[in-house]
């Protein structure tokens, strides 16, 4: 059956399946049916049980898109930001925060290579400078990414340790807060009264947690922890990955529940990623989406006999085509603002560096300083920040060289003390509190087995968690007598 489609003009099907059934379609069966042979971007289908909507467009509504405007970027009375419009010209909103329960917010953003995440995470890093976030953006392609963040937000993390070494401050600080805000009775968090909004995202998300990763048990650890605790007391969490097989992302049942119930957005996707998605239960809608193709690309027929046409394949792709599946219409295909130039640049691009506004971003505020602790402090200095990544590092290598002698048996064995056994050893014999250094250099000389750095950190942080320590201010440290 056909249906005639006059041209030139919008039409909308309002169509319902008999009880009992529930729709189904294939767009290009349905395109055929239409008439629509030209383009298959014209026709856009919401589906949902036994009913759906179908829009026939005289050209594709979402070829061509604006830059956002400084209104479209700052929150609303919701706490939300039009990233850019649906199909139907509608604003299409996502939420920093929901001033409704004082939540800050878990989000997941999806697509494949070339999708546009990158520009996607510009625009929310953006956004959120403009709206006095405090942001902690972990890049784990190197920096690469998103280059024009550099000094437009509060930490930008480009190496694996930096990454889990801002994970660490970020889950210390909500921790602290937590604290803090028990002291008070609160049990919500209010914008500014009197800490800001945070904002922890992982771009590039893969790398970090993939089966391989070097320190992909701790980052997932971390990233459960500030989902189960960041998001009353205003620390949100956000991961951009390019797929979201379970174990791509710590292999974490928990973690994989925690961001679906958060922010999805799911940009263009690959056949191999939907199955994926779908098998893992994280899109129960997935079947009613209809596919975002490389290129908003009209079919064209072309005979061996007919004159030599041009071949030119300046198309416009489908960069920031995507689904939120948490918004009001989840299988309503929208697509983000345009966001910088058209063509890439040689260097940092002025449009996207014109987005972030003028003045400095949003730091964290005094009372969780201590708990962001050293890491936090180092953040805009490369050097300082060097030598506390090799503290990651070499505590690793330990940790994995205990392991290999516990394993075959010349470890962790023989009555040798634990290392927190001596480091409260260390802080017996000091009249005054220590740096995490000085305790460093009285263990190294008790005649035991050599540590670094970063196990005697760790040992401080688990003692103050007991409460057999208490840190007597940053980086200082002494008994809990």
């Amino acid at each position: 059956m056909s249906v005639a489609i006059p041209e030139g003009e919008i039409v909308e099907l309002m169509l319902q399946a008999p009880p009992g059934q529930v729709i189904k379609y294939n767009h290009e069966a349905l395109c055929s049916a239409l008439g629509v042979q030209d383009d298959p971007a014209r026709v856009v289908v919401e589906a949902s049980g036994r009913q759906a909507i179908v829009t026939v467009y005289p050209s594709n509504p979402l070829a061509e898109m604006p830059p956002p405007s400084l209104d479209d970027m700052l929150m609303d009375r919701y706490g939300r930001i039009v990233v850019g419009r649906y199909h139907n010209g509608r604003p299409a909103r996502r939420r920093m925060f929901d001033k409704r329960t004082g939540s800050a917010q878990r989000g997941f953003v999806l697509g494949t290579t070339g999708a546009g995440k990158s520009r996607t995470v510009q625009y929310s890093l953006a956004c959120e400078k403009r709206n006095g976030v405090v942001s902690l953006y972990g890049d784990l392609k190197g920096g690469q990414s998103a280059p024009e963040s550099e000094n437009q937000v509060d930490w930008r993390a480009t190496s694996q340790e930096s990454n889990l070494l801002m994970l660490r401050s970020g889950v210390a600080v909500a921790h602290e807060r937590q604290r803090r805000y028990a002291a008070w009775g609160r049990n919500a968090f209010l914008i500014g009264d009197p800490d800001p909004l945070i904002s922890v995202r992982l771009d590039e998300a893969n790398r970090g947690l993939e089966r391989g990763a070097p320190y992909r048990d701790e980052m997932t650890y971390l990233i459960k922890e500030l989902g189960r605790t960041g998001r009353s007391v205003g620390v949100g969490i956000e991961l951009d990955a390019q797929a979201s097989h379970l174990e791509e992302l710590g292999g974490s049942d928990t973690l994989r529940a925690m961001l679906k119930e958060g922010d999805i957005v799911l940009l263009r996707w690959s056949s191999q990623m939907m199955a994926q998605l779908i098998a893992d239960g994280l899109l129960e809608t997935a079947r009613l989406l209809t596919p975002i193709p490389k290129q908003f690309k009209p079919v064209r027929l072309r005979s061996q006999f007919d004159p030599a046409g041009d071949d030119d394949d300046d198309l416009c792709d489908t960069q920031g085509t995507a689904y939120l599946l948490n918004g009001p219409t989840p299988t309503s295909m929208m697509r983000y603002w345009r966001i910088g130039s058209i063509e890439p640049l040689p260097g940092l691009d002025p449009e996207i560096v014109s987005l972030y506004g003028p003045g400095e971003p949003a730091r964290l505020e005094e009372a969780s300083l201590e708990a962001a602790g050293e890491a936090y402090a180092a953040r805009n200095d490369a050097a300082a920040m060097a030598v506390l990544c090799q503290a990651v590092r070499d505590e690793y290598a330990e940790k994995k060289e205990q392991a290999a002698k516990a394993s075959s048996g010349g470890g962790g064995g023989g009555g040798k003390p634990r290392t927190p056994d001596r480091v409260l050893a260390a802080l017996r014999t000091a009249e005054e509190p220590l740096t995490a250094r000085e305790v460093l250099d009285i263990v190294n000389q008790d005649g035991e087995r050599e540590v670094k750095l970063g196990t005697v950190r760790n040992a401080l942080g688990e003692l103050a968690d007991d409460g057999d320590v208490v840190r007597a201010g940053r980086d200082l440290y002494t008994l809990n007598r």
